[in-house]
């Protein structure tokens, strides 16, 4: 497991800098200077000139992003912010709570009830329940993100008045986004759910169970279930990563202060330190999430430690 750690663990590097190298080669292609953005009606030459030479925007594209990897990984620095000279990292850890909260809540809503309806699916196949269930997983599924979080707004905000609409507080103001974010991944997560398990019942190890009188508990979420789940593992570490960028459109409509929120306020200003620095600590999150998932799937399989095992 050592090794499998270790080998996970160098993967991040490309990930990290393929991340940071295609967001600073957008923000370098987008029309619009950052120092008149910055100045305004204000922008003399001289004033431009020193900005210019202070953010380093006078050096080649290929320079300024050597030296943003180089402190990223010898300093941990992301950079400065142009507009409030404060160090990006600081930023981004104030906003991190709220964006962990948001996504972990939707990942456990979504794991949590999709995999224990698809599973119940599954057993009862043909059942209205399975029927409730596919109909409803298909409907959430279509429905854009978006549309749904408005939708929740108006249902339990504005006319039940039973969660708030905005804001970071106490527990309730985390609800409608994760709601807004759970909801389509769980059902995502209930069709996967539900066919990995018929899979997986119709397996003879599963039938030589049943046929030497093990009770039907036992069979459904010992002997099936546990061959379904590596599936499941690899289908939610997938969904991370979604949901994690769906948090840009659940803060601003939200109003929540997290790292999607403070990227879209970057890219309209074009403050390209903080969108850089934003996507790479998102990067970084979501490389560690999967390498959380890789190391339970690497429990969970035997197959793994038997590859990585000292001989």
């Amino acid at each position: 497991m050592i090794r499998y750690t270790i080998k996970r663990l160098l993967l991040l590097i490309p990930i990290i800098i393929g991340a940071a190298f295609i967001v600073s080669l957008i923000m370098e292609m987008t029309p619009g200077d950052p120092i008149t953005l910055m100045l305004g009606d204000l922008a003399t030459e001289q004033r431009v000139a020193e900005l210019t030479a202070k953010f380093g925007l006078d050096k080649p594209f290929l320079l300024r992003f050597l030296n943003f990897i180089i402190g990223l990984f010898t300093r941990f620095d992301f950079g400065t912010s142009w507009r409030t000279s404060r160090p990006v990292l600081e930023t981004l850890l104030t906003r991190a709570p709220a964006t962990l909260t948001v996504a972990f809540m939707s990942i456990g809503f979504a794991t949590i009830v999709g995999v224990s309806i698809g599973v119940l699916s599954a057993v009862k196949q043909y059942s209205p329940l399975d029927n409730y269930a596919r109909v409803t997983a298909m409907m959430l599924g279509a429905v854009p993100t978006f549309w749904l979080g408005m939708m929740l707004i108006v249902l339990f905000s504005l006319k039940l008045g039973w969660l708030p609409t905005s804001g970071v507080g106490d527990i309730k103001h985390f609800i409608l986004p994760m709601l807004m974010l759970g909801l389509p991944y769980g059902a995502r997560q209930l069709r996967g759910s539900r066919t990995h398990m018929l899979e997986a019942i119709r397996k003879d190890h599963v039938r030589t169970a049943r046929a030497k009188g093990a009770p039907e508990r036992r069979v459904i979420w010992i002997h099936a279930l546990g061959n379904a789940l590596l599936p499941i593992i690899n289908s939610t570490a997938a969904y991370i990563s979604g949901l994690l960028g769906g948090a840009v459109v659940c803060e601003t409509l939200f109003g929540l202060n997290g790292i999607g929120s403070y990227i879209v306020n970057a890219v309209k200003q074009k403050d390209i330190p903080c969108v850089v620095g934003g996507v790479v600590f998102l990067a970084i999150m979501v490389a560690i999430l999967m390498l959380i998932v890789d190391l339970l799937h690497a429990y969970v399989d035997p197959r793994v430690k038997a590859r990585y095992a000292r001989r």
